[in-house]
């Protein structure tokens, strides 16, 4: 009779068990297991997923400051690429400054250097003078000619260089035609003498060859 003391007690931890039993069957049933039986790791991009879906949120003043930002950057690089167009101006300009004040002063010193051997040429004439007339002091013609040399030299080593003309067609470029004759010895329109010598420093005439012409 003690056994069948409590019967309702009894039934009641029956059904507790049986709703336990058919609980736990549920879950397995949702959930998915291995060949083990345990149940497989969540997947990764599931979960970065579920990390990176997040919601970013900037007010209206934010908005208004990320707008002046950019203002503020493209006035900046408009200034970046005005002041850098100014710099390449100014160095192209001072590029040719330089460039023409090399050439204007290499012009002053050719003139100039022009003027001062242009003033030596009487010089050289008066040498040539004296070369051509017959000296009997031997020790005085040996001097001129001394001194001829080195006058010479000097012009050379100044870039001088004598006008080719006695042979030569007669050129107004080169020669200062004061005197026609006829020579059969020479072809037509030809420098049969040279009066006086000329002289040029590269293109740059000094004085021209004073010639005769013949034919």
């Amino acid at each position: 009779m003690a056994k069948n003391k409590n019967p309702e007690k009894k039934m009641d931890k029956e059904k507790d068990k049986k709703k336990d039993i058919e609980t736990d069957t549920d879950i397995k049933a949702d959930s998915p297991v291995t060949e083990e039986g345990e149940q497989p790791a969540p997947d990764e991009g599931q979960e970065a997923a579920g990390e990176g879906a997040q919601t970013v949120c900037i007010t209206l003043e934010e908005m208004e400051e990320v707008k002046k930002l950019y203002q503020t950057a493209a006035e900046q690089k408009k200034k970046l690429d005005e002041n850098q167009d100014q710099y390449l101006r100014l160095r192209a300009d001072f590029d040719n400054f330089r460039k023409r004040s090399t050439k204007e002063k290499e012009a002053v010193y050719t003139d100039v250097k022009i003027e001062t051997i242009l003033a030596l040429l009487p010089v050289y004439d008066n040498l040539e003078r004296a070369l051509k007339h017959s000296c009997s002091d031997e020790a005085f013609r040996k001097g001129v000619e001394m001194t001829m040399t080195q006058f010479e030299e000097i012009l050379k080593k100044l870039g001088v260089e004598e006008i080719e003309a006695l042979g030569q067609p007669f050129d107004p470029n080169l020669h200062n035609g004061v005197m026609h004759e006829e020579n059969e010895e020479f072809g037509e329109n030809t420098v049969s003498e040279v009066l006086q010598k000329g002289f040029k420093l590269k293109d740059r005439i000094i004085r021209f060859a004073m010639v005769k012409v013949a034919n």
